[in-house]
């Protein structure tokens, strides 16, 4: 089993609750954002003294839900700072940027790393495609086209020529190339049957975050593997990554205390202006295939945010505990996903630092020899 510390890179210590969209920024502060970065980018580096495998963070604009307009820029940052521990950009949102910028930089991330990146290539949520101005409707299509277009940068020997319904270069040749061969592993996101499938068709990992049920997951583990074998390969269990909210204290009742805070932070301030570009496209504009899917998202986050944390616990939608407890956790949903590998969210809403770092530090020393051998 492997294990991933994964940072979205919040800004906490806002008071008043953004509603709208995009979130006015007259409440940043740039010196609390210096610190946030400084502390933010230590506690990833201290992920691989923790034990972790890989260490991630990816791309949002426009709200404090994450500081990282570009998350190659943290991946740079700790290419030089760590040996070991794989950097798992998850990801750049491939269809709203370059595709060819996004092949250089990750090429340099990988070739700076010796060779140590995942490459997350992202559809991106709903409120990002009016960030940048980019029709909802065409996240698809812009997605496909644009995997096509990285893999071709980092696998043709010779210039060539692109020209798609979406991006069009007419010379094309990247220096550098990847480090790995034939290019770093994918990670694409797989929370939907549709995303599932798509991510078995680029033969990437399928990631999957934020679960409402485990029936749920289960069903787009199914299709990704279905549509696997129909291409003509078969996944291994670390090709799936299941992503969790995670907080580890010395007692159960610590951990849930905590949780509950910083959910509340997260849900009601972090996720405020989201919510409302998210209802906008879903009104407005055609972001899911069909109804089905759209319901399935509303219906998921619904029910993750009407749920108290034992339910959510209970429900395999979180981790939340005592290191005992959360090795229960673990162990009861890989025992039902099959997963090779978790990616824990652990800087949750505004869960104080400290209270993170020793999260993982207790996953170090009391978790991580209970559940590596899975």
């Amino acid at each position: 089993m492997k294990f991933s510390f994964f940072h979205l890179m919040p800004y906490t210590g806002l008071e008043e609750e953004p509603l709208g969209w995009p979130v006015s920024n007259r409440q940043f502060d740039p010196a609390r954002a210096a610190a946030h970065y400084q502390s933010y980018v230590q506690a990833m580096v201290h992920a691989e003294a923790c034990g972790f495998d890989w260490v991630g963070c990816n791309e949002h604009h426009f709200s404090p839900y994450g500081l990282m307009a570009n998350c190659n820029v943290i991946g740079g940052a700790l290419a030089y700072s760590t040996r070991r521990i794989k950097i798992a950009m998850m990801g750049n949102l491939v269809p709203l940027n370059n595709p060819v910028r996004v092949a250089e930089e990750y090429a340099m991330l990988d070739c700076m790393s010796g060779g140590r990146l995942i490459a997350g290539l992202m559809r991106g949520i709903p409120h990002e495609y009016i960030a940048y101005n980019i029709p909802p409707g065409e996240s698809w299509e812009r997605q496909r086209e644009a995997v096509q277009l990285i893999l071709k940068c980092w696998t043709e020997p010779e210039p060539f020529g692109w020209e798609g319904k979406h991006f069009r270069f007419p010379q094309i040749s990247i220096w550098p190339k990847p480090f790995q061969k034939p290019h770093p592993p994918l990670v694409i996101s797989a929370t939907t049957p549709e995303s599932a499938r798509f991510a078995a068709e680029m033969r990437a990992t399928m990631g999957m975050v934020l679960l409402s049920d485990l029936p749920m997951a289960k069903e787009c583990i199914r299709v990704y593997k279905e549509t696997a074998r129909a291409a003509g390969w078969e996944p291994a269990p670390e090709q799936i990554l299941i992503g969790m909210h995670t907080v580890i204290a010395e007692t159960d009742d610590e951990a849930k205390r905590a949780m509950e805070k910083a959910r509340q932070y997260f849900d009601r301030v972090l996720m405020g202006g989201p919510r409302t570009a998210g209802r906008l496209v879903l009104q407005k504009t055609r972001y899911y295939e069909d109804d089905a899917s759209k319901e399935r998202w509303q219906g998921r986050l619904k029910k993750r945010e009407a749920s108290s944390i034992d339910e959510q616990i209970a429900g395999g939608m979180i981790f939340c505990g005592s290191p005992q407890g959360v090795v229960r956790q673990i162990k009861r949903v890989h025992a039902e996903l099959g997963n090779g590998v978790f990616n824990f969210t652990m800087k949750i809403g505004n869960l104080p630092d400290a209270a993170v770092r020793k999260g993982m530090e207790l996953f170090r020393d009391r978790v991580l020899p209970e559940v590596r051998g899975l």
